[in-house]
């Protein structure tokens, strides 16, 4: 009412657009979240430089071994490299046991960092439903993974070819065993990313996220080679195998299957399965718990 003329004032209309919450709009909004942050550029492009200067780093190795015959005779002798199979793609894919970490960790803030500021909140109160923000961050993880490996990958093979044709180890994509060799490492590394995203919806804290991972990955590997090295417990080798590392990196490997050990598709099925347990288990109670 204006006052001394009797007459309404009309509201300005609304310029605010409201639009219906679709997975493709969670996606995008996962996504600028995700590159806008500047430890996650950082972290994607220090993983590729050291899994690229890991490569040249062992490609150097086996070049110098390839020219000086008591260190070929030492390599050739050595149970670790027999085991490794060594190849070109077992340079090239070395530095994926730095990469694992750096993807875990990652996969694991995307999701622990939103409930440690709060922002949580405000992403479910956007989307209510909540399950189509664990996919989204689930997509651009993976997603992200696979592009950063690849490419650390594709880069380590160009600058160490020349390297490797003068050790006599090229890199032979036509044979199967390498083939799956690069493919099982981005694969491995995309469902390691996966897997540390599960960790993180199911534990919301980012210090007991990544000490789960570190003791997943990295801890427990280490104490039941131990352990298997020293002893003939079966109870033992059949824990170490069963290990989500230890199984899933079996895709990497070129050398034969030691009897101890999973062969590289069934040990890759053992990590994908827990894999799929754990978002599944993360999807459930990501529904059931508040905020």
């Amino acid at each position: 009412m204006t006052a001394g003329t009797g007459t309404t004032t009309a509201p300005a209309p609304s310029t605010v657009t409201v639009r219906r919450v679709s997975f493709p709009r969670v996606l995008a909004s996962e996504w600028i979240k995700f590159r806008t942050l500047r430890s996650t550029v950082w972290t994607a492009v220090i993983t590729a430089v050291v899994m690229i200067g890991f490569a040249l780093m062992m490609a150097s190795l086996m070049n110098m071994a390839a020219s000086t015959p008591e260190m070929r005779e030492g390599m050739a002798s050595d149970p670790d490299m027999q085991a490794m199979g060594m190849t070109g793609t077992t340079v090239i894919t070395l530095g994926y046991s730095f990469g694992q970490l750096a993807i875990a960790v990652l996969g694991a803030l995307i999701v622990t960092n939103e409930y440690s500021t709060g922002m949580i909140r405000s992403t479910f109160a956007a989307v209510p439903h909540r399950l189509p923000t664990l996919w989204a961050k689930l997509l651009v993880i993976v997603a992200t993974t696979v592009v950063v490996i690849a490419l650390a990958l594709g880069i380590a093979y160009l600058v160490t070819m020349p390297i490797l044709d003068s050790a006599g180890l090229p890199v032979d994509l036509s044979d199967p065993t390498q083939l799956r060799s690069v493919g099982g490492c981005v694969l491995y590394l995309a469902t390691v990313a996966a897997f540390a995203l599960a960790i993180g919806t199911l534990l919301r804290h980012s210090a007991g996220a990544i000490f789960t991972l570190v003791a997943l990955f990295f801890v427990l590997p280490i104490i039941f080679s131990i352990v298997v090295g020293a002893t003939d417990a079966a109870w033992a080798e059949w824990v170490n195998k069963l290990l989500p590392s230890v199984a899933g990196e079996r895709v990497i490997a070129t050398g034969p299957t030691p009897d101890n050990l999973l062969e590289p598709w069934t040990g890759y099925a053992v990590l994908a399965g827990y894999t799929v347990a754990l978002l599944a288990a993360a999807a459930v109670t990501l529904k059931r718990r508040d905020a």
